[in-house]
């Protein structure tokens, strides 16, 4: 199972929100860069960006930040963030990108997630992201009326290799995953499954690492110190 450190940005700034409120942000570093290099240094495989500001206005603000991390760092990255148009994907992937994720716009469009999909194949991910198992958009200040088994199962007839699912309600709380959650979207499909929101201890690693899923992306709990990258990193990671 690969673990994912979250690098999410706003202003330019490492910083972690509180179930996606932009009312509630910490700061972390005024660094992505070298917060990137740090996770790089500690043993990580696999880097999770997030622009929150083209989350919640759908433009590349912070590409520049991205491109930098994508150029300085020697493992593969991931990003998503209001990523709505093949042009933004082109970019992304053009400055050493390796997978973009889309959230809103699977939901929105789903034209624009196939043409996706037909030319950039496993280069692109779906993030799930579910308040009370319905799926949230726009930088989740909006719930649909979308169950997330549903989106699923769309994503597997337009042919989506990986899923990022956010249980909105446990992110940032430290009080471990939606396991039941995970478990029904994991074995609903053979679409590699990353789990995020919540991960707070090597025991919810190892539950997750149970279940086979693809992955886990770690954020407040090692920004907290909660959780030490070094001693997670021994066991079966690698990148694919």
């Amino acid at each position: 199972m690969i673990l994912f450190p979250a690098i999410d940005i706003r202003g330019g700034n490492c910083v972690r929100l509180i179930q996606g409120d932009y009312d509630k942000e910490q700061v972390y570093s005024d660094s992505p860069i070298d917060m990137a290099l740090r996770w790089q240094k500690k043993g990580a495989k696999f880097l999770h960006l997030v622009d929150l500001d083209g989350a919640k206005t759908g433009n590349a603000s912070n590409q520049s930040v991205i491109h930098e991390i994508a150029s300085e760092t020697s493992i593969p990255v991931q990003v998503g963030g209001g990523i709505r148009s093949l042009e933004q994907i082109n970019a992304y992937i053009a400055i050493g990108v390796d997978r973009v994720i889309i959230g809103t716009a699977a939901i929105d469009d789903k034209a624009f997630l196939r043409s996706a999909v037909e030319k950039y194949g496993t280069k692109i991910a779906v993030s799930i992201d579910a308040r009370h198992g319905y799926v949230a958009t726009n930088g989740w200040k909006h719930t649909s009326e979308v169950r997330a088994l549903d989106l699923l199962k769309e994503l597997v007839d337009i042919g989506v290799a990986t899923i990022i699912y956010t249980d909105i309600l446990k992110d940032g709380m430290l009080k471990g995953p939606n396991f039941a959650e995970l478990q029904a979207m994991n074995d609903a499909s053979s679409i590699n499954v990353i789990a995020s929101g919540g991960v707070s201890s090597k025991e919810d690693i190892e539950k997750l690492q149970s279940m086979n899923l693809y992955g886990a992306i770690i954020g407040k709990a090692l920004y907290d110190g909660t959780l030490s990258f070094e001693s997670l990193s021994e066991g079966d990671q690698h990148a694919s």
